[in-house]
């Protein structure tokens, strides 16, 4: 057994059955090594988008995704991926070839130093300098990736081991890491000042973020809120943790978040963020959210807890551990007067859009394409002004809706709907992007029409950078600069080259029957919605 059989046994020993890459020489025996095993591998057309698919491999299966790319240009294109991966605190693996280990720092072709570039971006990296590690590296950091704050963890293996010999190869059963042991258990005299506080508030709310679904919390939470009464919130990451049409669900908070939701959140008197970094995008004064009301701030990450905003509860621990805590104290809570009043700021404050007829309405056909869409469907938008109008007007129920919140990078969505497609080949997955989005991944279509996975993609064409060229619109009185997409491929004839059938929605006047024939099979295709070039999110 050489270096690069021992990282396949390891990824079988993981339970690992897909990896994404690009192969080049200094990964070839991890790419040699892996014929012999039946673990799927996929060839993507740019390295980043191996990180995406990653990703929404993690994001359905709540295991890392594993990408494998080679040395040099292939490690720094996957850069952007592992960083995406790190704001969303999504787990990765991510193998890296590297040069010969006696020419490491001599500058030779196609040698970078990986490991130091991406210290901003992981949770943690290593450098394989013995074969004979191999084992206990990937079983540390396969943990370090789905435990704690969950993140990217880079494994950078010289090609000379990939070539060593392994002497006695054993998989470690259990990992011990002195300086790694995350909290997950929330402390019991803290749970118990957040109950008391519950009992005492007339205006509780709930906002949670992306660390109640990457704890798998979602059953607990809703429980939890049902039976007790009280309403709920969620930032980008977030949506998903509640059916969007639940009653007590009242939207997404932030800048482009729901004006109810965020009155909620000013006006409430117990105010429990669970999972979320209390960032800009979703409070963007951070004061308006310590001001007159108690604040709990439970996160698995303690580096999180006081770093925005300083919580009057501060509660350190995994959110699937601490709703169940919670459900074992006995209390009441009384906020019907509260639910009355979040009723009517519904009713009241819910945004009126005035959509040009001559264009399709990109918020009514979310809404109506995720209603068709199967209920335990994955909806996953990218980033622009088609993100925020999924946000605002997608449906979801027992779904999942994935998008990148943290970092928000262009191209996401397609190689991420390709992950979750072969991570869950039996589920509908649609991939909904812009134009200026699409072709920063749409190379992406030959990877799958080789590899045969059918994600259904929607593009929303105005011919702008949507999002930038309403920016500069308020911003700048309409002086647009670089925000014209002109030259942009002709979607039909571009569907065509890569043989996936093709639609086309001008107005709304048949979006039914459309919507109907683009879900109809499952098999990949690309609807092309035409929308306002001036429209607002």
């Amino acid at each position: 057994m050489i270096g690069a059989d021992a990282i396949i046994k390891c990824l079988e020993a993981e339970g690992v059955n897909t990896v994404f890459g690009y192969p080049g020489v200094a990964i070839c025996p991890f790419y040699n090594s892996i014929l012999e095993s039946d673990i799927r591998t996929i060839l993507i057309r740019t390295e980043q988008n191996a990180a995406h698919a990653a990703s929404g491999v993690s994001r359905i299966t709540g295991r890392p995704g594993v990408c494998a790319v080679t040395s040099g240009p292939g490690a720094t294109n996957v850069i952007t991926g592992i960083a995406t991966a790190f704001a969303d605190s999504i787990p990765l693996i991510c193998i890296t070839g590297q040069v010969n280990s006696e020419l490491l720092g001599s500058d030779v072709f196609q040698e970078a130093d990986i490991t130091g570039a991406v210290e901003s971006f992981v949770k943690y990296s290593y450098l394989v300098r013995d074969a004979n590690d191999i084992p206990r590296i990937f079983k540390e950091a396969f943990h370090i990736a789905n435990t704690g704050r969950k993140g990217p963890v880079l494994i950078d293996v010289p090609i000379d081991i990939q070539n060593a010999p392994v002497n006695r190869f054993k998989y470690p059963e259990e990992v011990s890491l002195r300086t790694y042991k995350p909290t997950v258990k929330g402390h019991a005299v803290q749970i118990k000042k957040v109950i008391k506080e519950l009992e005492k508030a007339k205006r509780p709310l709930i906002c949670a973020g992306g660390g109640v679904l990457l704890s798998e919390a979602e059953g607990e939470l809703r429980h939890f809120v049902e039976t007790h009464k009280i309403p709920v919130v969620s930032t980008m990451m977030g949506i998903g943790v509640m059916p969007t049409d639940h009653p007590q669900y009242y939207g997404m908070v932030g800048n482009n978040g729901r004006a109810y939701a965020n009155r909620a959140m000013n006006e409430s008197d117990l105010l429990i963020m669970v999972g979320a970094r209390v960032a800009d995008r979703a409070v963007n004064q951070p004061d308006l959210i310590t001001k007159d009301k108690v604040l709990v701030h439970i996160d698995v990450d303690p580096a999180e807890i006081g770093k925005n905003a300083g919580p009057t509860i501060p509660l350190v621990g995994d959110a699937k551990c601490i709703f169940a805590d919670f459900e074992k104290e006995e209390f009441t809570c009384n906020c019907v007067e509260w639910l009355e009043t979040l009723e009517e700021y519904r009713r009241t404050m819910e945004k009126k859009r005035n959509p040009n007829p001559d264009y399709v309405d990109p918020a009514e056909f979310i809404t109506r394409l995720s209603e068709k869409m199967d209920e335990n469907a994955v909806y996953v938008a990218d980033v622009g002004q088609n993100q925020i109008w999924s946000c605002g007007y997608v449906k979801v129920r027992k779904g999942k809706f994935l998008t990148t919140g943290g970092m928000g990078t262009m191209g996401y969505s397609i190689p991420a709907a390709m992950g979750a497609k072969t991570a869950a080949p039996d589920r509908q997955v649609v991939a909904v992007c812009g134009d200026g989005s699409f072709q920063m991944s749409m190379m992406e279509l030959a990877t799958m029409r080789q590899h045969n996975i059918p994600v259904k993609i929607v593009v929303l064409k105005n011919n702008y950078l949507g999002m930038v060229r309403q920016y500069q619109h308020f911003t700048y009185k309409d002086n647009y600069s670089v925000v014209d997409l002109s030259g942009s491929p002709d979607l039909e004839k571009l569907s065509a080259a890569f043989g996936i059938p093709f639609l086309r929605l001008e107005t709304m006047e048949k979006c039914e029957e459309t919507i109907d024939a683009f879900l109809k099979e499952d098999a990949s295709m690309l609807l092309e919605c035409i929308i306002d070039p001036m429209d607002l999110v």
